[in-house]
């Protein structure tokens, strides 16, 4: 009994080893993550930046896969930060005041809390976003609550390792900025350690900026790119949208987070946290965004709602909000985390109507596109690896694979060693940076594509495979495997014609 007391008192432990367990066990399900698979090619090209992300986390996916070799290897830096980040939720509602239930309730909810579990599965550029957002919010309320400005350099220096993961830290931190600034707080801002955090995480983010600034701010363009592809939301259409990637459950936490962080006494002082969220969320309605790059903002007002609803609910109220987080938590988690069995889920998907969308003008089929995009790549591998193989001894000395995409190249690199594969090459993206390599476009296999649109490029084009995957995006699946002869125009001259982003 004793013990079941000190496990009580901690949620932020119990919360986080269970967090913890729980991606251990299921990191390993259904198959490599597209992005992964560019991620691990990327990093095997070190470099302090690339086309379309900073550095850091394909550095840790090539280490990641160097090191284990496996899917639960790779994944298991999500997991460990997963598990820091719903500890982290719980100790936020203790900094904010909350007792025993907040804490539970705010980790919970940061346990149920949909997209933000998810990338505690997949290594992806957001992997670290909700840890590193949290701790930055956390350390500005430090830096107000206890008149300890020195917190300031600790939110610099998470700033600048953040922004070595993912460029959307850098709107995080404008808008604290601009929220401090248009509340009465923005006293603190005439104080050196905010500037100094400023110059601290400006200077970790400098060789990825002089990076961008060398190779022409390729970033630029792939952001422009993106912009056009996503469908569009009003700012109410936008927060509906936003309450879908965070899981139902959190809703009830994040809008009373918001109400008590803009106008409740309890959180005198704190006004810039809604501040802050409103224009986080305008600006990303605004800039045609997708929910899940502000997703990490919300969990500083989850914890916010969790204290607020401790003081404002009676006993059976908050009993009923905890279950019901734990319950709407639980039956939304085959959405986000890989617990069931493939068909299983495609059966429970039906089941409660679930309709993917990628948030893209992007046909789906049975399977959210982060589920989908997890199957069919070695079989991908194989089906050119074969074609390569029944080339004759000449033509594989010459031959390469072009991928119109960086999911089919970055397959192609991973799994296509045991045909013997050359790397692969394609415009897309950083593949485009690393160029032809030694192509001579004498013979050319290519998955996908026309061969009215080859016949434009190559003297001779004939069909030698074909690749089919139930489970695979639809764009990827149901495509011909093209061997192509004798380019058309030099593979120097047509190259730069060939980059193309998104």
């Amino acid at each position: 009994m004793r013990g079941g007391h000190w496990l009580l008192d901690r949620p932020e432990l119990a919360l986080g080893l269970a967090t913890l367990a729980l991606h251990l066990w299921l990191n390993g399900r259904y198959g490599y993550f597209r992005d992964e698979l560019y991620f691990i090619v990327c990093g095997r090209h070190p470099a302090w930046g690339y086309t379309d992300q900073p550095p850091l986390v394909p550095l840790i996916a090539a280490a990641s896969d160097a090191a284990f070799g496996s899917l639960r290897g790779l994944r298991l830096v999500p997991a460990l930060a997963s598990a820091a980040f719903v500890a982290l939720a719980a100790t936020a509602a203790a900094v904010l005041g909350g007792g025993r239930y907040a804490r539970w309730l705010s980790g919970l909810a940061a346990l149920a809390a949909g997209a933000l579990q998810l990338v505690g599965v997949l290594l992806t550029t957001d992997t670290l976003l909700p840890l590193a957002w949290l701790a930055i919010g956390l350390c500005v309320v430090k830096a107000e609550r206890d008149d300890e400005p020195r917190w300031f350099l600790a939110a610099g220096a998470v700033a600048g390792v953040t922004f070595l993961a993912k460029y959307t830290v850098a709107l995080y931190l404008a808008s604290i900025a601009l929220a401090l600034l248009l509340s009465p707080q923005r006293r603190l801002l005439a104080r050196w350690q905010p500037w100094a955090g400023a110059l601290l995480a400006c200077a970790v983010a400098a060789p990825n900026l002089v990076w961008q600034a060398r190779n022409g701010w390729p970033f630029v363009a792939h952001t422009a790119v993106l912009a056009g592809k996503n469908i569009p939301h009003s700012p109410g259409a936008f927060l509906v949208q936003e309450a879908l990637t965070l899981g139902p459950a959190t809703a009830p936490l994040w809008i009373a987070g918001f109400a008590a962080f803009a106008v409740w006494r309890g959180f005198w002082g704190l006004r810039w946290v809604a501040i802050s969220s409103a224009l986080l969320v305008a600006a990303a309605a605004l800039g045609n965004g997708r929910p899940y790059y502000i997703a990490p903002a919300f969990p500083l007002l989850m914890a916010g709602g969790a204290v607020a609803l401790e003081a404002w609910l009676p006993p059976l109220g908050r009993a009923a909000l905890a279950a019901a987080v734990l319950v709407v938590g639980v039956v939304s988690a085959p959405l986000f985390l890989p617990v069931l069995p493939i068909e299983t889920l495609i059966a429970y998907l039906h089941a409660i109507g679930f309709r993917p969308s990628t948030g893209e003008r992007l046909a789906l089929a049975d399977l959210p596109q982060y589920y989908a995009d997890q199957f069919g790549w070695p079989e991908m591998a194989e089906v050119v690896g074969r074609a390569y193989q029944a080339l004759p001894p000449q033509d594989r000395a010459r031959a390469v694979f072009f991928a119109w995409n960086y999911g089919d190249a970055a397959a192609i690199d991973v799994f296509g060693a045991p045909w013997g594969l050359p790397p692969a090459i394609s415009g897309h993206e950083s593949y485009f940076l690393w160029g032809p390599r030694s192509a001579d476009g004498s013979v050319v296999l290519i998955l996908g594509g026309t061969r009215a649109r080859l016949t434009q490029m190559f003297r001779s084009v004939e069909p030698v495979g074909r690749f089919s995957h139930p489970l695979a995006m639809p764009e990827e699946s149901g495509q011909t495997v093209w061997l192509c002869r004798d380019i058309l125009q030099p593979v120097d001259q047509l190259w730069p014609r060939l980059r193309h982003f998104g």
